[in-house]
């Protein structure tokens, strides 16, 4: 899903990050393995945090854009969940003002 017009407080602060993918893993029913990988790198104009998440069922990654004020999360799992209800915690979670959510179903 990409999330548009977060808060930049959220998107440019590691411990949110920290804070949202816990929240996430709890509003999936889904188990972290691990600590989370957050850097922060980039340059000029692209510049922000990615996270990766390993979870019990595979993965959650992220990528955030401080200066676009975006979020660009990636949740994949061999365990069906409910996406457009995991979008919306994610926009509320981000205070994004749009979001647009694209999915693939495995077979």
């Amino acid at each position: 899903m990409d999330l548009h017009n977060c808060d930049p407080d959220l998107v440019k602060n590691p411990a949110a990050i920290r804070r949202f993918v816990k929240a996430l893993a709890k509003e999936l029913k889904m188990h972290l393995v691990g600590p989370a990988e957050i850097k922060r790198f980039g340059h000029g104009k692209l510049r922000g945090y990615s996270m990766m998440q390993f979870i019990e069922t595979s993965t959650i990654t992220a990528h955030f854009d401080e200066r676009g004020k975006r979020a660009f999360l990636d949740i994949f799992s061999c365990k069906k969940y409910r996406a457009r209800k995991v979008a919306l915690f994610c926009k509320k979670f981000f205070k994004a003002k749009e979001y647009a959510l694209y999915i693939e179903e495995r077979k």
